[in-house]
């Protein structure tokens, strides 16, 4: 990362320095990234169908996403950049932390997946001249210093017709104590200082800065933990974690 990189409104140097110290443990099931193995059914529905959906594809084909062109933005380990794969979809994966993605082509090449990862940013991309159908944040925004300048930044990798899939944590108290004070200081399901509440970002906030972007809105849909069942599920409760689609017009 250069030390322009570093300075962007885009970047925060010290949140790639952490997940790139963690690189090794992406696939460890059981490790730090414990939380993001246990939602990642719950992403992947979501995303499939909202991909299936936009682009009128059968969800249920074995290859739903077949002749889809994803670009997955701080992908970290490929934990759904693998099985959007495995559905058909060709894959880019970029994270700014290179070890990160040192790790992600190790266990990709052991899968025999043919993934395109770069240790790069979302802005270069941009300069390339690239674009796909569909634009993944995941766990993202809420780790950039400005979402407005991230989504503008962000918004011409999106295809006209396209569609950029979020998902986020919510700036409410209640996602203060569940996502914060719960998984990472009681429950231990995170590093101790993974958020910063204030980066937090609420639904209305990152609609607006969606439409500033040149980005339609069109599905907001909550992720809820149910403590008896030990599983996550989707619904209307955007309280704490939720996903936001929203579509590139043209």
């Amino acid at each position: 990362m250069t030390q322009s990189q570093a300075q962007s409104a885009t970047l925060d140097a010290d949140e790639i320095a952490r997940f790139g110290k963690l690189a090794a443990e992406w696939w460890d099931a059981e490790g730090p990234f414990r939380p993001l193995h246990r939602i990642n059914p719950v992403r992947l529905t979501y995303i499939r169908n909202q991909i299936c959906r936009h682009l009128a594809h059968d969800k249920k084909a074995p290859k739903s996403l077949s002749g889809v062109s994803v670009l997955d933005i701080g992908c970290g380990g490929g934990l759904v950049c693998e099985p959007l794969t495995r559905l058909g979809a060709s894959v880019t994966g970029i994270d700014p932390a290179r070890e990160t993605i040192e790790a992600a082509r190790a266990h990709a090449r052991a899968a025999n997946l043919g993934i395109e990862y770069e240790a790069t940013t979302a802005e270069t991309i941009v300069a390339r001249g690239k674009s796909y159908d569909v634009v993944l944040l995941l766990e993202v925004v809420e780790h950039v210093p400005d979402v407005p300048a991230f989504l503008k930044a962000v918004a011409p990798l999106v295809k006209p017709g396209g569609i950029i899939i979020l998902s986020t944590l919510n700036r409410t108290l209640k996602a203060y104590a569940l996502a914060i004070v719960g998984a990472e200081y009681i429950l231990r399901w995170l590093p101790i200082g993974t958020h910063q509440w204030e980066r937090f970002v609420r639904p209305e906030e990152l609609g607006a800065a969606l439409r500033a972007a040149g980005l339609k809105l069109t599905d907001k849909t909550g992720m809820v933990y149910n403590p008896l069942a030990d599983e996550w599920r989707l619904g209307p409760d955007t309280d704490v974690n939720y996903f936001a689609t929203a579509i590139q017009r043209g």
